[in-house]
């Protein structure tokens, strides 16, 4: 057994605990290498060890500990070191060694007991002692939860912010029902929490884990883009990830149906579907919603189409070719419409003719998008205002909803929402609750897109529904011609291979052969390190977007991100945080909603400034400046290279999509042809000939399973 003071923490991983520390031990000359696992560790503390001396080949002499139990320092030299480690909000070495000199020892218990006595010293003031105390309560309360949670065997990452979810009832509310944290915490599964369970001692058969499993075995399912599941499959998946009698299972959904937390939808007898109750409502109400704006009456007197269409063409200067004159004049009769195609076929020119008609008769046009990409994209393309959804429907934080619904309807009589295959089954459901009666809606997207990542096919199912107008365009404008990108983009999606730019129009599409993995990654090396720049004009830093198929393997978004740090961005400022490195001037992407911070799930910024002694980390997300504390950083990802699927409603000036035969599992034709549609100036494909025709040939996109599409037919 050794005992002393931390000295320096060499390295801490927050996943798992492993620590290297320096430590000042009594009777040796030189502080002593510590390795072993520790919840959470701060210089200054004072720890104590047991385990056994080993002689590392690399790092010498070292004590292995398999215990390291912490305590906080009772030395001024050590609660000096303990408070300027960055461990509380407010204080760094500064105002650490003020507050050690003004109240010595009795610092610690000051923090803790009197804090008002914390303005006693020079530079606090109230705003500094209210951050210096709520910083310590809350790394009192999550020390604790780690150590809790690492006394049982797991990961204490994601304590902060269970923490956050439960407050001070955490370890009370995990110990009752451990699979609260699967349902409820951001980065704990449902094997996380089974593991914990059986910690504490749950059966196997217990009736609460099958319920658990079977909710599970459905949010997984819903996360594959489906909003229910045949009721026989959902019985045999649950008992196989169990291990558990099929019967238990079966219980266990009566128990669920029971409660109403699962639903049973019997509209194919031979095949009931169980649902999730929030997917259910969505859906059911989202289809009745949409029946009765259909029914409303509209919001103006009828326009005379042919005189309309004639005005608004002198207005535009352009002459509107058939088909999107029918388009035009079918949105002056239609209380909701749908019109989709391709690039280059003339969305964009229907969108500003519609607008200038209604807009004429003084009816007030909102426009909206998913993302904020695509909203800044569309206000780019109409000249007009547009935003996001979500601020359309404005958050309202003391519900945890949204503040205009049924109740509070948005103001306005035309909505137009751009980029509606990105609409998942949720996100309609808000939007169309929150419409006026006699509101018009029309919905533009490309419905050969990859289809929405939540759960739900919304504008599939309401196109071929047939309850509402449609207008598909297919002719390719003699504009978009001249571009390869787009010519290309049509090819793929007619079943055909893409052709480079020196067979076809030179100059924005390229195919660049690369056989290997290996080569895939050097060929976009190469590019990134010079000859987009020389070649091309484009600044690799700010305009060129990696897009890959997957998140995980060697050319998965995960790896290519660290490859491509230590390229364009290897030096500066940075801090490690949830297995990333984050550092000044990197391209980062959040990776879920925050209404609290105004940022969602998908929009992209750059790291600008990070404070190691407020222990927070400021991003520019498009001149929106955000702050995350260094414990909220798991919901930020580098971005220098996003999957496919997220690069969803946005368009980047430089597109490289490495594509190879390692991503076979997800080579599907509306995958290319969603990505070639994200480049708007340049798009180079890095990869070999049999990823490409397999990307191509495979058109058998799986049907997601849900009732919306019939719903809306009856």
């Amino acid at each position: 057994m050794i005992s002393g003071l931390v000295d320096r923490v060499t390295f801490h991983n927050e996943d798992n605990g492993f620590s290297v520390l320096k430590v000042q031990v009594k009777g040796q000359k030189e502080p002593v290498t510590l390795v072993g696992r520790v919840a959470q560790i701060t210089a200054g503390e004072h720890v104590v060890a047991e385990g056994v001396w080993n002689i590392d080949r690399t790092h010498g002499r070292q004590f292995k500990a398999e215990m390291i139990r912490a305590t906080p320092p009772d030395s001024p030299e050590g609660i000096e070191k303990f408070l300027g480690s960055g461990l509380v909000k407010g204080i760094g070495p500064v105002y650490a060694k003020k507050l050690v000199g003004h109240f010595g020892r009795d610092v610690l218990k000051i923090i803790d007991e009197q804090s008002a006595r914390l303005q006693e010293v020079e530079g606090i003031g109230p705003t500094r002692r209210k951050a210096i105390k709520e910083s310590w309560q809350e790394a009192k309360s999550v020390r604790e939860i780690m150590t809790f949670l690492m006394s049982h065997g797991v990961s204490t990452a994601r304590a902060f912010r269970i923490h956050k979810t439960y407050g001070e009832e955490a370890m009370v509310k995990v110990q009752a029902d451990p699979y609260c944290l699967a349902r409820d915490i951001r980065g704990i599964g449902f094997k996380t929490a089974d593991e914990i369970a059986s910690h504490f001692g749950f059966d196997k058969n217990s009736p609460l884990r099958a319920r658990a499993g079977v909710e599970h075995m459905l949010a997984e399912i819903s996360g594959q883009g489906h909003c229910a599941c045949p009721r026989d499959e959902l019985t045999r998946q649950s008992a196989e990830l169990l291990d558990i009698d099929r019967q238990i299972v079966e219980d266990a959904i009566l128990h669920g149906l029971a409660e109403k937390r699962l639903i049973l939808e019997v509209q194919h007898a031979d095949d009931p579907l169980i649902y999730l109750s929030a997917l259910h409502r969505a859906e059911t109400e989202l289809a009745d919603d949409l029946r009765k704006l259909l029914s409303a009456p509209f919001p103006f007197e009828p326009i005379p189409e042919d005189k309309a269409l004639d005005w608004v063409q002198k207005q535009i200067k352009i002459d509107l070719a058939p088909a999107q004159r029918d388009a035009v004049a079918t949105a002056l009769r239609s209380k909701v419409m749908v019109i989709t195609g391709g690039p280059g076929v003339g969305k964009t020119t229907i969108v500003n003719a519609i607008i200038r008609i209604f807009k004429a008769r003084k009816l007030k046009v909102k426009l909206a998008a998913p993302t904020g990409r695509a909203a800044k994209r569309l206000s780019e393309t109409t000249g007009e205002h547009a935003m996001t959804l979500h601020r359309l429907l404005v958050f309202d934080p003391a519900t945890g909803g949204f503040k205009h619904n049924r109740s509070s309807p948005l103001k306005g009589e035309v909505f137009i929402i751009d980029e509606a295959s990105m609409l998942d089954l949720h996100l309609a459901y808000q939007v169309i609750r929150a419409l006026p009666a006699n509101a018009v809606l029309l919905l533009v997207g490309d419905v050969d897109q990859l289809p929405s990542v939540g759960p739900g096919s919304v504008l599939r199912d309401v196109i071929e529904s047939g309850s509402v107008p449609v207008c598909r365009l297919t002719e390719i404008f003699r504009q978009a011609q001249n571009s390869a990108i787009v010519m290309n983009a049509h090819r793929v999606n007619r079943g055909e291979f893409p052709v480079s730019g020196s067979q076809a129009h030179p100059g924005d599409f390229y195919i660049v052969p690369a056989e290997t993995p290996e080569e895939v990654w050097s060929k976009i090396r190469g590019l990134l390190k010079g000859a987009l720049q020389n070649k091309f004009g484009i600044d690799p830093r700010r305009d060129a977007q990696l897009l890959t198929p997957m998140q995980r393997g060697g050319l998965g978004a995960r790896a290519l991100n660290t490859e491509i740090q230590t390229l364009l961005n290897p030096r500066g400022d940075f801090v490690e945080r949830f297995g990333t490195t984050f550092r000044v001037g990197d391209r980062v992407m959040q990776t879920l909603n925050n209404y609290d911070k105004d940022v969602f799930n998908g929009d992209m910024g750059r790291v600008v400034s990070i404070d190691p002694m407020e222990r927070e980390l400021w991003v520019d997300m498009a001149g929106h400046k955000v702050s995350y504390s260094f414990n909220e950083l798991d919901e930020l990802v580098l971005s220098y290279a996003i999957t496919i699927h997220k690069s969803q409603g946005s368009e980047y000036p430089c597109v490289i999509l490495p594509l190879h035969t390692q991503h076979y599992m997800m080579l599907q034709r509306n995958l290319l042809y969603t990505a070639i549609t994200r480049g708007k100036r340049l798009v180079i494909l890095v990869g070999n000939n049999k990823a490409i025709a397999m990307a191509v040939n495979r058109a058998d996109t799986r049907h997601r399973i849900g009732c919306l599409k019939n719903r809306l037919s009856h």
